[in-house]
C-alpha cells in the first residue's frame, strides 16, 4: 500500500488574503492549527509525493477546452495565478514528480477518460492548501482538476470512480503518497451572495463523507446543490475523489461557519486508509 495519507481541507482565497479582517481571531487560529495539525500528519506519513485533487478555477482551460480531469505530470508547477498582495501568497514554483504523475496518469487510463498537462498554473485552489500543507514547497505536489465549474459536470458516480482509479493507482507504486481533496461545501463565490455559509447543509453532507455512505453522496442532483450550496457547493466533486480513493472512515478535525469573511465553511478532516483486494 503506497498511499499513506489520505485528507480533505477548504479552500478559498480569504483564507490567506483577508486572514487580517476576521472578527474571531481565536475561531481563525483554531482553523490554523488543525491545517498544521494535518501537515504534521503528512509529515509523519514519511510522504515522497502530494497529490492535490483541487477545482478548475479556469486557470488552466476554458470552456473552449474543459476536461472533466486532468492531472500535471510536469517538472514543476507555477502559482499563484492571482496577484500575490491580493492572495497574501508570493509567487513561487513548486516541485513536481513527472515519472511518478505519468505511471500514475498511465494506470488511471484504464478506466478513467484523464487529461494531463506538463504546464500546470495553480491558482488559490491549490496554493492555499500547500501554504500551509508545506510552506517551504519542499514537498513535491501532482496537481489533479475536476471541472466544477463550467456545465455540463462530470456526474458524480464517475467522480467516485476517478477517486478509485486514482487510489488504484496509487496502490502500484513503490513511492509513499499523500493525497488530499480540497474544495468549499456550501459558498457563493463572485457573487452578492458571497459570504453566505449554509451550515446544516455542510454538516450533513460532512457527515455523510466521514460515514462513507456512498449511496447518499451519489444521490445528490446538480440542481438541488445550486439551490443549497451555491455554484461553489459543485466543488464537493474533489471531496468525494478524496473519499473514494482513501475507502475507509473519516475523522472530521474542524468545521466552522463562524468565519465568513473566508466565504467557505471551512473544513479539515482525514481518512482511514482502508486495505483493498
Amino acid at each position: 500500500m503506497s498511499l499513506v495519507y489520505a485528507g480533505i481541507l477548504s479552500h478559498a482565497p480569504g483564507i490567506t488574503g483577508r486572514a487580517h479582517l476576521v472578527e474571531n481571531e481565536q475561531i481563525r487560529d483554531d482553523f490554523y492549527a488543525s491545517l498544521e495539525m494535518q501537515r504534521q500528519e503528512i509529515l509523519a506519513s514519511e510522504a515522497e509525493v502530494l497529490i492535490v485533487i483541487a477545482a478548475e478555477h479556469f486557470a488552466n482551460f476554458f470552456m473552449d477546452n474543459m476536461p472533466a480531469y486532468c492531472m500535471g505530470i510536469g517538472d514543476k508547477h507555477s502559482g499563484p495565478i492571482e496577484d500575490s498582495e491580493w492572495l497574501k501568497i508570493e509567487k513561487t514554483t513548486i516541485p513536481g514528480a513527472p515519472n511518478l504523475a505519468t505511471r500514475l496518469a498511465k494506470t488511471v487510463m484504464r478506466s478513467v477518460d484523464l487529461a494531463y498537462s506538463e504546464e500546470w498554473r495553480c491558482d488559490h485552489g491549490i496554493m492555499v492548501p500547500l501554504n500551509f500543507l508545506t510552506p517551504d514547497y519542499d514537498l513535491p505536489v501532482i496537481p489533479c482538476n475536476i471541472n466544477c465549474q463550467g456545465p455540463p459536470l462530470t456526474p458524480l458516480n464517475r467522480t467516485w470512480e476517478f477517486g478509485e482509479a486514482l487510489r488504484a493507482a496509487c496502490d502500484e507504486q513503490v513511492e509513499k503518497i499523500a493525497l488530499v481533496g480540497t474544495g468549499g461545501i456550501s459558498h457563493w463565490p463572485a457573487t452578492p451572495d458571497s459570504g453566505k455559509i449554509n451550515e446544516a447543509w455542510d454538516r450533513e453532507f460532512l457527515t455523510q463523507l466521514m460515514n462513507q455512505d456512498r449511496q447518499a453522496l451519489l444521490s445528490y442532483k446538480d440542481e438541488d446543490v445550486y439551490a443549497e450550496a451555491g455554484q461553489g457547493g459543485f466543488e464537493i466533486r474533489t471531496l468525494i475523489a478524496a473519499a473514494a480513493a482513501a475507502g475507509g472512515k473519516g475523522d472530521l478535525q474542524f468545521y466552522t461557519a463562524e468565519l465568513p469573511i473566508f466565504a467557505v465553511g471551512c473544513t479539515v478532516a482525514r481518512f482511514d486508509i482502508a486495505n483493498r483486494v
